[in-house]
């Protein structure tokens, strides 16, 4: 009889913990195609990844790419434009099914939410004032008590030069846009920030005014982001970035949007 009773809620306790299991894993994929609609979050001032158009609609590299995943569910997109500082939190609170913004994985970030295979690799770059060329060759050279670098508050951009650039002193921008602008007026030293933007601000409103040290000094994977306890969707996102780098999507899209200067007419 105690057999039989121990035997009996051995069962019941491993069967209460397969359904918490069960529980806490997150089916995303049912919810989207029952609501006919992928929700996407990004924070749409990271050219040529997202921005507005002259429109105001919202354009670039992630948006072409997750129009392209929300056509191979079947299903339509919204983009869900978010303060960066909230991005991680609002993806956790269930605001939007995933974050496609530019962001670089990272373990910190990992400890919080899930990425997929990362889509493309960046590097932290550097837009100097005019006025150091010939005297600033590297990011080294800035470590100095008597230079001013910035990069937006609460990036990669910053942990590195916190980090890589440590005796200079620091300032913290809420946009690229503002930190780059001030390196372009000669009002700060140097703008640390991803290769993709800082060569297009170099190539147009910083043309003539600031230089480019466009050689990466970090290493920077960027990916999707979705929340844990998700294997389905996360195994989906894998497969349909395996698919759109051999059938020739993400080449037209890269080319586009990284290897053409097109669009730029077109955007804020």
């Amino acid at each position: 009889m105690k057999k039989w009773l121990s035997l009996t809620v051995t069962l019941f306790l491993l069967s209460t913990f397969s359904l918490t299991g069960s529980a806490l894993a997150e089916d995303v994929i049912s919810t989207i195609l029952k609501r006919g609609t992928l929700l996407v979050g990004m924070e749409a001032g990271y050219m040529p990844f997202e921005m507005r158009n002259k429109r105001g609609k919202i354009v670039g590299f992630d948006v072409d790419i997750t129009r392209a995943l929300a056509k191979s569910m079947g299903v339509k997109v919204e983009y869900i434009n978010t303060n960066w500082d909230g991005i991680i939190p609002a993806l956790q609170t269930r605001k939007f099914d995933m974050i496609a913004s530019g962001m670089t994985v990272t373990q910190s970030r990992n400890l919080k939410i899930n990425f997929p295979t990362p889509y493309i690799t960046v590097g932290q770059t550097i837009l100097v004032r005019k006025g150091l060329e010939g005297k600033i060759k590297s990011y080294k050279d800035l470590n100095n008590p008597k230079y001013t670098v910035a990069s937006k508050l609460g990036t990669t951009g910053e942990q590195a030069v916190k980090r890589m650039i440590p005796r200079a002193k620091y300032l913290s921008f809420e946009t690229e846009q503002e930190g780059s602008l001030e390196a372009i007026n000669g009002k700060i030293d140097a703008f640390v920030y991803d290769l993709p933007f800082n060569a297009i601000m170099a190539s147009t409103k910083g043309k003539g005014r600031i230089f480019h040290i466009e050689e990466p000094f970090t290493f920077e994977p960027l990916g999707f982001a979705i929340r844990r306890n998700d294997p389905n969707f996360l195994n989906f996102l894998n497969n349909f970035m395996r698919q759109i780098k051999n059938d020739g999507t993400y080449d037209r899209i890269y080319k586009k949007w990284l290897q053409s200067a097109k669009w730029q007419k077109n955007v804020q």
